[in-house]
């Protein structure tokens, strides 16, 4: 039995941290899928209307590249911040420069207003969302798993990963609404403002909620044991070279078992609604329809995962479900590949439930107690960011060369599902079972 806590936590402290960690990610996710819709709808013509529209698609999606480049620097930035100020003080800066951001993208001109300046004010802002984004959820899964009793830990812990589902949902249903009830000339005038304001109301309740939390309890005694440490004299040689070479693995196995997730998310979530549509030209409601419908069944998912990594070990569960998604990366593209609504729905709600939804229900515990008190937060927020930027901006790019010079074939796409979950699979097996480990610890746990 792994040692507890010697602390115990209020169970009210409990709901307001998870409802804290929940808000800030589903804003994130929020702010994403947001601007995804809105460079895909609306951009092209109001930042961009001088050039061609494929040219301007291009641009506008552009600037949600940059953002992604940014989430890596606020990684480095406000992981540290993390460490050395507090989880707490982290989660403030974070969820403030993502919602004034995004709130102040609904603010901006339009190139026919002030030219250039339009989609020049729009990249500076979507590097700004961006450096908040980079640690935002790192932080809030930190402080949620610190602040968790051990044998609750998956569970409370993956309810963060909820966020996502309610991000995803939000912003979906924000731009349903608007699309449906305001003609195209009003939507081009001051409908596609509306979404972004909206970022502001969620800002506003998440910092209300972080008002009254406290900080990680992890924290105190991390102040307590690094001045212990301090007090000690390393004498021997090889006590130094173990402290300098610990830790090297724990990053390596978050790196792979963020890239395997990650990977997985890019195909599924953003490159396969592509696919669907022009290679196989199915209609275009159909990918969204099953992407709303996977991220409101990801509300079971979600917890059960949680619970079951809690009841048989994170390391257990992220083989299983990793493989079981190998394994069901050709069966799954047959489905899709059919062309029925139905076997091709069905299909897509078990990829991302499995492979997606799943493994990122595992992800932010696990991560943080690969890692020890001292670094955790740069630490779980490098691996994250460093293996996100990698799989989720060259795997829907590889995956639409490889297609196209097959001349549409679905194959392409299982084998790099199979290599995405098999990267998790190897580094879960490869890594010590760090489930329940004590948080306290400020060394990493490999």
């Amino acid at each position: 039995m792994n040692p507890k806590s010697n602390y115990q936590i209020e169970t009210r402290e409990l709901v307001k941290v998870a409802a804290s960690g929940w808000l800030g990610t589903a804003m994130e996710f929020m702010d994403f899928q947001l601007y995804s819709l809105a460079a895909a709808i609306v951009f092209t013509e109001i930042f961009f209307p001088n050039t061609d529209p494929a040219m301007g698609l291009i641009m506008s999606m552009g600037t949600y590249g940059a953002g992604y480049i940014a989430r890596l620097v606020g990684a480095c930035i406000f992981g540290r911040m993390g460490d050395k100020l507090g989880r707490r003080t982290v989660l403030f800066a974070t969820i403030t420069l993502m919602g004034l951001a995004s709130t102040l993208i609904g603010f901006l001109p339009t190139y026919q207003e002030v030219g250039v300046l339009a989609p020049i004010g729009l990249v500076v802002l979507r590097i700004f969302q961006g450096l908040g984004a980079g640690a935002e959820i790192s932080s809030a899964g930190v402080m949620v798993a610190e602040f968790c009793e051990t044998k609750r830990r998956g569970l409370i812990g993956s309810l963060v990963c909820l966020g996502t589902s309610s991000g995803t949902l939000l912003a979906n249903l924000i731009w349903t609404i608007i699309l449906m009830t305001i003609n195209r000339e009003d939507v081009l005038t001051w409908g596609w403002r509306i979404p972004f304001y909206a970022s502001f109301v969620v800002m506003i309740v998440a910092i209300l909620i972080r008002l009254f939390v406290k900080e990680s309890p992890v924290m105190a005694e991390k102040k307590k044991l690094l001045e212990v440490e301090r007090a000690k004299k390393v004498t021997e040689i090889t006590d130094v070279q173990r402290s300098n070479t610990k830790g090297k693995k724990s990053f390596a196995v978050a790196l792979g078992l963020r890239f395997g997730q990650a990977g997985n998310s890019g195909l599924l979530q953003t490159y396969l609604a592509g696919f669907i549509v022009t290679v196989l030209a199915v209609q275009k409601t159909v990918a969204t329809d099953a992407n709303i419908i996977s991220s409101l069944v990801s509300f079971v998912t979600i917890p059960i995962v949680g619970y079951l990594g809690d009841r048989f070990g994170r390391r257990k569960m992220y083989m299983i479900l990793s493989l079981a998604m190998a394994f069901y990366a050709v069966p799954m593209m047959i489905m899709i590949n059919s062309k029925d609504t139905l076997t091709l729905t069905i299909a897509m709600i078990i990829g991302l439930n499995v492979g997606v939804q799943g493994l990122f229900a595992l992800e932010n515990v696990t991560l943080s107690e690969l890692f020890g008190a001292k670094n955790r937060v740069t630490l779980v927020s490098l691996a994250k960011e460093i293996a996100g930027l990698i799989a989720t901006g060259f795997g829907p790019l590889i995956a639409a060369g490889w297609v196209s010079s097959t001349t549409g074939s679905w194959w392409p796409i299982a084998i790099m599902i199979i290599i995405f979950s098999l990267s998790s699979f190897w580094s879960a097996y490869a890594a010590e079972d760090v489930t329940g480990r004590d948080l306290n610890k400020l060394d990493d746990a490999m």
